[in-house]
């Protein structure tokens, strides 16, 4: 289900410190990305940020929640988006701290998939 357009509209004018954020719906989600990657998405009004190994310990209370995933052939997939725990839609110096972990893993793994082709 895709996100409402004042969950977006909030979580973009929380995160623009970040620089200039654009939204694309995409897949029943929406993907949010700054600086020509993507680092978070937004689905059925839960915010998702990327994760790697470099920022999973600064993640770990998003562990108590399931990534976000998709089905596929009967399988379930787990995406390397972890949701925010939703008590930061009120802590808005801790949301773009975690915002920037992700905007930072999303550039490592765009950086990884240019060294890879």
């Amino acid at each position: 289900m895709a996100a409402r357009d004042s969950l977006i509209e909030f979580l973009r004018d929380q995160i623009a410190p970040l620089g200039p954020i654009a939204t694309r719906r995409m897949f029943g989600v929406t993907g949010l990305f700054c600086e020509g990657v993507m680092f978070g998405m937004i689905a059925e009004d839960a915010l998702y940020l990327r994760v790697d190994d470099h920022n999973r310990a600064a993640f770990q209370e998003a562990e108590a929640f399931p990534p976000l995933s998709y089905e596929k052939q009967g399988r379930t997939i787990d995406l390397s988006f972890w949701r925010v725990p939703d008590r930061l839609f009120d802590e808005p110096d801790e949301l773009i701290d975690w915002a920037r972990a992700g905007l930072a893993a999303a550039h490592r793994v765009a950086a990884a998939g240019s060294r890879a082709r």
